[in-house]
């Protein structure tokens, strides 16, 4: 699957990435990019990364999103592939990683 990376137009204060392909320390600078800049802009009270198209993820990836998590402001939108979920399961990140079924629902919390 071709790795592709889109941020949403902002609505309310929340930003939406949305994230397609594999994800490892050789390809997530793109991710990584827009992550930060999300982090970084204070208008942004909640970042949402849309995981449902991720085909394979690393420990890079897990990274990426433990350090967004450290914002207080990451959630989620999944339903979270099988590989993504054997990641955070295996970590026990799922546990203290808020997410929501689809971008809507995570745009609420």
């Amino acid at each position: 699957m071709e790795q592709q990376v889109r941020v949403l137009p902002d609505e309310d204060g929340v930003r939406v990435i949305v994230c397609a392909g594999d994800f490892d320390q050789d390809t997530l600078a793109l991710l990584d990019q827009a992550c930060t800049h999300a982090a970084d802009d204070p208008g942004v009270r909640r970042i949402v990364l849309d995981v449902t198209q991720v085909a394979f993820a690393d420990s890079s990836m897990l990274n990426l999103m433990v350090r967004m998590l450290h914002t207080g402001r990451l959630v989620l939108a999944g339903p979270v592939p099988e590989q993504l979920g054997w990641l955070l399961d295996l970590t026990q990140v799922r546990a203290v990683l808020p997410t929501a079924d689809g971008i809507e629902a995570a745009r609420a919390l």
